[in-house]
């Protein structure tokens, strides 16, 4: 039995997050949205579902049609940018509104905030080293 968990947590070792789905009542209308934020549409399968890729690395995001929203707080969508300000300022110029510019957070990350079209919280933000190494990680031993 402790082999077979032992092989379990190998594979796991190797997880990577690779794409987030979000809900969307109308994705005529989100998809442009996210196109204007820079994401490149690679599966346009409307109106049920596209995917994105982002800018820079290799990971995806995607959007699925839903009737209703979900309730709550809804989900948190993160989004890294090394030039923070310069972005927001140039989505600005494109008519993307923001529920706040870049402003430097007490967790050392600088964050922008706006919603999509469907209300969900994106967060464009810059972190540097402290995304994965702040002053607070929990050490491996």
């Amino acid at each position: 039995m402790l082999f077979k968990w032992f092989n379990f947590a190998v594979k796991l070792s190797k997880m990577n997050l690779n794409q987030i789905t979000a809900p969307s009542l109308d994705l005529l209308k989100a998809v442009p949205f996210y196109q204007k934020l820079g994401l490149q549409l690679i599966v346009d399968a409307q109106p049920h579902y596209a995917r994105f890729l982002c800018p820079d690395g290799n990971a995806t995001f995607s959007l699925h049609q839903v009737t209703e929203l979900p309730n709550g707080e809804g989900i948190y969508i993160y989004f890294e940018c090394e030039d923070l300000d310069g972005y927001v300022l140039s989505l600005k110029q494109k008519g993307i509104v923001f529920e706040h510019g870049p402003k430097d957070q007490n967790w050392l990350w600088r964050e922008a905030r706006l919603k999509d079209l469907d209300g969900n919280q994106l967060i464009l933000y810059f972190a540097g080293e402290n995304r994965c190494n702040p002053p607070w990680r929990i050490s491996k031993e």
